[in-house]
């Protein structure tokens, strides 16, 4: 009997190798060092020098910011936060696929991993490093910020612990910490390698210099392997605490649509839904020119997708469960702002959101459509606009028409937001340029012990 015509599916996109071929560690560490080694190229420098251009605007917005006070922003009473905290919970978020896949992986030991958390750790560092401008800004007097956090006043100006606001400081700098901590420990042994076969004396003294006199000993890998997974153990946990506690900023307010008890897990799903889309934003137009695709297969975009499409269920839940109990509550004020997000002023942002984050996700199910780099971009660009208008309908909506008619406000946002919106991604954007250019973009050593494990499995 004849055997039906082989079609795509997903055992045929689990048998993809994660290493294509059986390059040899002398051919990875090559190829994995030419993009850092290699003459950047002319595409390279053109995206430099826009997103340059547009972190010059982003210095100009904050520039009027600190001259002018926030009466430059759009927002007004009663909406008095928007555009700051929008973006700052935005980039916020998008960190936390950095540390699931850099970190819970890790505990899992899932060894698809290798090739791709380098990009995601990058992406965590510097998404919280965008994030942490805007809270700073959004104080009107950034240059007393120092009154956040807890020190010895000796004109005892202590925070408000009961706020959260001290919290998210807390919790985002702790963040920071650790995950460049967990970063630089991990490039320890790739630093080291380019410092061998660095081209030039030059390069040899600055890689050199920050690989910390690496030599590849059996007592330094003893040594980073215990502080990798002891970081990767201190960091798991922070992916659910970091976001919890931006979710209490709105949780414990009582205003409606806010004080509602599934914000932590909400938030915290929908951060890792966010996060994997960046990845794959990310990843996929850059592993092509930096001829990175035997290390960066198809297995592995596959697996991404999946991760997104489950976070994305997950996030759906949420926005299924918080209307539900709008409307179980019989609470006239809750419903009333539901229907507004639906049916308002902002109604459009609401539909493309569901659209975004619940649908679009879906056609994910099908390997084929897995398969389809073009698809799986469109839809995880799609999946990271539809999250900066959830928090858009999450924050506008609710302080526009608050629980007194007669202080309702419409929004419009200013110049100076959209700059700071748009100039933060070109800041972005500058600083992942830089990491492609001069720091290996994956993992040579977790890289050669998976193309190993391989091999014996294979034997």
């Amino acid at each position: 009997m004849a055997e039906p015509p082989a079609t795509p599916s997903g055992d045929a996109l689990v048998s993809e190798p994660l290493i294509k071929g059986a390059p040899s560690p002398e051919h990875l560490s090559e190829s994995l060092l030419r993009p850092t080694f290699g003459a950047a190229g002319r595409g390279w420098w053109v995206l430099l020098g826009l997103s340059g251009l547009g972190t010059a605007l982003f210095l100009t917005a904050i520039t009027v910011t600190l001259v002018r006070g926030i009466g430059a922003w759009g927002n007004n009473m009663p909406v008095a936060w928007a555009f700051g905290i929008i973006d700052f919970v935005w980039w916020i978020g998008f960190g936390h696929a950095g540390t699931l896949i850099s970190a819970i992986l890790v505990l899992f030991q899932q060894k698809w991993r290798a090739s791709v958390n380098r990009f995601a750790e990058a992406m965590t560092l510097f998404a919280v490093v965008q994030a942490g401008l805007f809270p700073l800004l959004h104080l009107g007097r950034p240059w007393v910020a120092y009154w956040l956090i807890p020190y010895p006043s000796t004109m005892r100006v202590w925070p408000q612990f009961k706020s959260s606001l001290p919290w998210d400081v807390v919790a985002v700098t702790t963040y920071l910490t650790v995950s460049v901590l967990f970063w630089y420990l991990g490039l320890l042994p790739d630093l080291a390698t380019a410092r061998d076969r660095a081209p030039t004396p030059r390069k040899q003294f600055w890689y050199g210099l920050v690989s910390l006199g690496w030599t590849g000993s059996a007592r330094h890998w003893h040594h980073w392997r215990t502080a990798y997974l002891l970081l990767a153990g201190l960091a798991t946990p922070l992916v659910l605490s970091v976001h919890t506690i931006v979710s209490f900023d709105f949780a414990i307010a009582q205003v409606p649509g806010w004080h509602t008890t599934i914000f932590p897990p909400y938030f915290v799903a929908g951060a890792i839904f966010s996060g994997l889309a960046l990845v794959l934003t990310l990843l996929l137009p850059t592993r092509g020119p930096l001829g990175l695709g035997h290390v960066i297969t198809e297995r592995h975009v596959d697996t991404l997708c999946k991760l997104l499409l489950a976070t994305g269920m997950m996030v759906s839940y949420g926005y299924l469960q918080e209307n539900f109990f709008a409307w179980y509550s019989g609470d006239e004020k809750e419903m009333a702002i539901y229907a507004f997000k639906r049916s308002g002023e902002w109604a459009g942002l609401f539909w493309f959101q569901m659209f975004a984050n619940v649908l679009l996700p879906h056609v994910f199910w099908f390997p084929r459509l897995r398969r389809n780099l073009a698809v799986v971009w469109l839809v995880s660009l799609a999946v990271d606009a539809g999250m900066w208008v959830e928090r858009f309908t999450i924050i506008v909506p609710s302080l526009a028409h608050d629980f007194l008619p007669r202080s309702w406000h419409s929004y419009s946002p200013t110049w100076v937001d959209l700059s700071l919106l748009g100039g933060s991604m070109c800041f972005f954007g500058f600083l992942f340029l830089l990491f492609l250019k001069f720091i290996p973009p994956v993992p040579m050593s977790e890289v050669k012990e998976l193309q190993h494990e391989l091999a014996e499995k294979g034997a």
